[in-house]
């Protein structure tokens, strides 16, 4: 079902970027949905869906969750008179008590904060953020053995639909 803008009320269909290595990496123990305090520009650059989240992380600092890595980069009609940082430093906007469990989370071993995805939510942007551990080699074997599984699959359902 539509929504009064034409875009897919789905979960990927406001999707601007994702972190697919960050599920390859890691065991997903817990999401979050945080805002993100971004500037003009960047907002701009989002709409064309000029962003990455390849090697970014979550900071927690001063009781604040911190967005590090994510590179946002600036249009050309960007504003001349403000200088376009594409790998700032990003607030994001989250409850006291979730920062709270993060922050506690994060300070065990093997434990780490990573955004998973950044989306609009009607006309804001949010971050997907997640609470992981990281995987052992034989995991992101059996992973990787379990997706090369399910494509041969769709392969060969595919072949015996047409036949």
């Amino acid at each position: 079902m539509a929504n009064k803008k034409g875009k897919s009320k789905g979960p990927g269909g406001n999707v601007i970027a994702q972190n697919k290595k960050a599920r390859f990496e890691y065991h997903i123990d817990e999401s979050f949905e945080a805002g993100v305090v971004l500037a003009g520009w960047e907002v701009k650059s989002l709409r064309a869906g000029k962003a990455q989240l390849t090697d970014t992380y979550i900071l927690i600092k001063n009781g604040e969750a911190w967005l590090l890595g994510t590179h946002i980069t600036p249009l050309n009609t960007a504003s001349t008179h403000e200088i376009a940082d594409p790998t700032r430093t990003r607030k994001l906007l989250l409850h006291r008590k979730e920062i709270a469990k993060i922050f506690s989370r994060t300070q065990e071993k093997g434990h780490t904060c990573v955004p998973l995805k950044l989306y609009w939510k009607d006309n804001l942007v949010k971050c997907e953020l997640a609470l992981v551990t990281g995987k052992k080699l034989h995991d992101k074997r059996a992973t990787e053995k379990d997706r090369d599984w399910q494509r041969q699959k769709g392969r060969i359902m595919r072949e015996q639909t047409k036949a």
